[in-house]
């Protein structure tokens, strides 16, 4: 697997690649903003600093989302909550605050990877999730969605009427060992909401979760 190291600081980058590179991981190193989208075409995974000297990370994850859906977890100084929950709505994968084990950094890596390479068409009654274009509708029409949403309605969308868990989602569209606010998921579910033709789709049931709900099936108004 080819990793695109994005950090400008040597003192930083050459451990990192030195360590990666121990854990089997072939490593491409750059240092400036500017070269990243093209860098980031020939790789399979990006580990994006935020404090780039020539352009801000959180710019570069947007340009580099706009026309590639190759996994991206920033790694950085900024632990803030709100900057991690806008580098993850921006499309990241993961978030990963220095200082940081190369060793867990290596299985959030492999980790990353396997999710985008699920390739899945799937169907829950008026609602279509093709992961691997990384498009949904719902009636046929095209949801204009977040990557997070997307990843969110996908994971909803495997068992249509099935209550998918408030944890079990977290760690599945963020993180496995996710420790942010729970009221994350809640702000996308609503926004999710918005996005679709009948919001009702998308059911409430408090003190679990929330599941698609199938067609024909009334709910239990608990939204």
């Amino acid at each position: 697997m080819k990793v695109l190291v994005v950090e400008d600081d040597p003192a930083v980058a050459e451990p990192l690649i030195e360590g990666l590179r121990r854990h089997g991981l072939e490593v491409v190193h750059v240092g400036l903003a500017v070269l990243v989208p093209d860098a980031a075409r020939e790789v399979d995974v990006v580990l994006l600093d935020l404090g780039l000297p020539d352009d801000d990370g959180l710019n570069v994850l947007r340009i580099v989302r706009a026309t590639s859906e190759v996994p991206i977890i920033i790694v950085t100084a900024r632990g803030d909550e709100t900057d991690r929950v806008v580098g993850l709505e921006l499309g990241a994968d993961d978030y990963v605050v220095k200082p940081f084990s190369v060793r867990e950094l290596s299985a959030r890596i492999r980790a990353v990877s396997r999710r985008r390479r699920v390739e899945t068409s799937l169907v829950a009654g008026r609602i279509a999730v093709d992961r691997s274009r990384r498009r949904a509708t719902c009636d046929g029409n095209v949801l204009d969605l977040t990557a997070k949403e997307f990843d969110l309605l996908a994971v909803l969308a495997e068992e249509p009427g099935r209550v998918v868990p408030r944890q079990e989602l977290l760690s599945r569209v963020w993180d496995p060992v996710w420790h942010g606010s729970g009221k994350t998921l809640d702000v996308h579910v609503s926004s999710l909401r918005r996005k679709l033709s009948s919001p009702e789709l998308v059911e409430t049931v408090r003190g679990v979760g929330y599941r698609l709900v199938d067609d024909g099936d009334e709910g239990d108004g608990s939204r």
